[in-house]
């Protein structure tokens, strides 16, 4: 008997920890000025995993509609606050809350939440030092980033970002992300992966997560206008003085 209760107490524990963290198919309620690009960098999932999960053939939703989502859920313990979940799963409060409708101020032991992978995505607009953006133009500078800088350093990524938003905020250049990226210098695209159509590839999480980093600010160029891979013989780009050399990628003035 005293064996089976060991067994018993073992199982029961076993439970728990199963129920206490898992990825399946959680429920989101959207909320108003909610969109399935936004809720998927919340969470993590691409916009076709959000439509294929809710059998969606337009990407319009509706506040209030409940969306399956791909993410890790918690069921709230004795003891537990918003707080102290955000810190056990390092993320901040605004995103934790972000991810779950029905937390307010007071939780209770036994509700199930949604623990979001990502971060809160919002547009911004013109400010000094920023460069303003709609998730068009995150999903495009990501994009970039990604047929750029793919298998280079997270450094080197922003790096490709940070260049663009220099330009856009240079009288050089166009004033729009999208203006600059597609724009043609005596009938040639300036950047690569726009003429040979790597542009339209989706980019990987790292890479998106590099574009908004840029657009938050962090530049560890300080300024560069131009990179390049090292193994370029273009002198006029090897001409321009060095911000930054990280891996295989070169950033000039």
């Amino acid at each position: 008997m005293h064996f089976k209760k060991i067994v018993s107490s073992i199982f029961a524990v076993s439970l728990c920890t199963i129920s206490f963290t898992q990825v399946h198919a959680a429920s989101y309620t959207v909320k108003p000025d909610d969109s399935i690009f936004k809720i998927g960098v919340l969470f993590k999932n691409s916009v076709d995993t959000i439509m294929q999960n809710n059998n969606l053939n337009q990407t319009y939703i509706y506040p209030d509609e409940v969306l399956k989502i791909d993410s890790r859920t918690y069921t709230v313990q004795p003891n537990d606050t918003l707080y102290l979940i955000a810190k056990k799963f390092n993320i901040s409060l605004d995103t934790l809350t972000a991810a779950n409708s029905n937390v307010d101020k007071y939780i209770c032991p036994g509700q199930v939440l949604n623990i979001p992978s990502g971060y809160i995505f919002k547009n911004k607009t013109a400010s000094p030092g920023i460069v303003p953006y709609s998730e068009s133009d995150l999903d495009l500078l990501a994009r970039l980033v990604n047929a750029e800088a793919q298998s280079e350093s997270y450094k080197a990524k922003v790096g490709v970002a940070a260049v663009v938003l220099n330009r856009v905020q240079s009288s050089k250049y166009p004033s729009t992300i999208k203006d600059v990226i597609y724009e043609k210098s005596g009938g040639y695209y300036q950047f690569t992966p726009v003429s040979n159509g790597w542009i339209n590839k989706p980019a990987s999480e790292e890479s998106k997560k590099a574009a908004y980093d840029a657009l938050q600010g962090y530049d560890p160029t300080k300024g560069a206008l131009y990179y390049f891979d090292d193994s370029t013989t273009n002198t006029w780009l090897w001409s321009k003085p060095i911000a930054l050399r990280d891996g295989k990628m070169v950033f000039t003035y």
